[in-house]
């Protein structure tokens, strides 16, 4: 009986590894076949890839659409913009999250419970777009990239990381023992708090740092000189010329119909090149991060 008992756990212990298994494959597909597709179509021809000749791996294969991305000034730009604006921003971010999420961990801030409360509050209402276009416009910050920078300068959710961190890694002796030192609580943030929060300064700075990398509706509203728009609106301003001169309902002169469609002859060479030339720093960077954004998530998961 015991060996039959054996037997029938050691099936079971296949079947459910086969399970597993093959969910694993499933998802793996899933999220392998969009990234295969396109980086295969940024090297097959427009061609190909509009008449759905190209499935999955290249054909046709052509590197115009590189050439021409290389050779687009607004493309460079852009990515000179976002580069900027996310160093810029991911700093300021920092600046105010970390000192901001020490402090509220701290049980001798008066009223730092209230406070919480308060800056919770933020996290369920808002002022709304509208309210939040008038306020930039009227502090004088539109078509200027701090418009993009300072409304976000402190996220709650990762502020609540923070200060989450911060009570459960930072031993209260260690800061007990600085204090009877006669160290000042600056010097206590300096020179103990930060050395001993890499971790979490890391997480931060990547969590903050992706947003900024993708993000676009902010320059959407704010920003209007196309010499300061960022990679992620010159490229949707090339989805967005594709769609317009592929609409057969659209009516338009021949001078407009040329150009758009002269337009969309570039979008199809060199969108798909755009999404992986966009993404590839971030891909190239997370690798080297993945412990760090996991260990973020699951601080502020476990012990939010």
């Amino acid at each position: 009986m015991q060996k039959m008992n054996k037997m029938h756990r050691g099936t079971n212990d296949k079947i459910f590894d086969f399970v597993v298994h093959l969910i694993v494959i499933l998802v793996l597909i899933v999220v392998l076949y969009p990234l295969i597709y396109i980086v295969s179509a940024s090297i097959s021809s427009p061609l190909a890839v509009n008449s759905g000749q190209m499935k999955l791996l290249p054909k046709d294969i052509t590197f115009e659409g590189y050439k021409i991305i290389f050779r687009n000034k607004d493309i460079w730009t852009g990515y000179k913009n976002t580069i900027i604006y996310t160093i810029v921003g991911t700093i300021v971010n920092l600046v105010f999250t970390i000192p901001a999420g020490y402090a509220l961990s701290r049980p001798e801030l008066p009223g730092r419970n209230g406070i919480l409360k308060l800056i919770l509050v933020t996290m369920f209402i808002s002022g709304g777009l509208i309210p939040s276009y008038l306020l930039i416009t009227g502090l004088g910050l539109k078509n200027t990239m701090w418009a993009l920078i300072l409304p976000g300068a402190v996220s709650v959710y990762n502020l609540i990381v923070v200060r989450t961190y911060f009570q459960s890694n930072i031993p209260e002796e260690l800061i007990e023992s600085a204090v009877i030192d006669g160290a000042s609580y600056l010097r206590i943030f300096f020179e103990i708090v930060i050395p001993l929060s890499k971790p979490i300064i890391a997480v931060m700075a990547l969590f903050y740092g992706i947003g900024h990398w993708n993000q676009y509706f902010g320059a959407l509203l704010y920003i209007d000189d196309r010499a300061k728009y960022p990679l992620q609106m010159i490229l949707r301003e090339i989805l967005v010329i594709q769609d317009m001169s592929s609409n057969p309902n659209m009516s338009m002169s021949g001078e407009m119909a040329q150009f758009l469609y002269s337009q969309q002859q570039l979008a199809q060479v060199i969108k798909y090149g755009v999404m992986i030339v966009s993404t590839l720093p971030i891909i190239i960077i997370y690798p080297f991060l993945q412990k760090y954004f996991v260990k973020g998530v699951m601080i502020g998961s476990v012990k939010g």
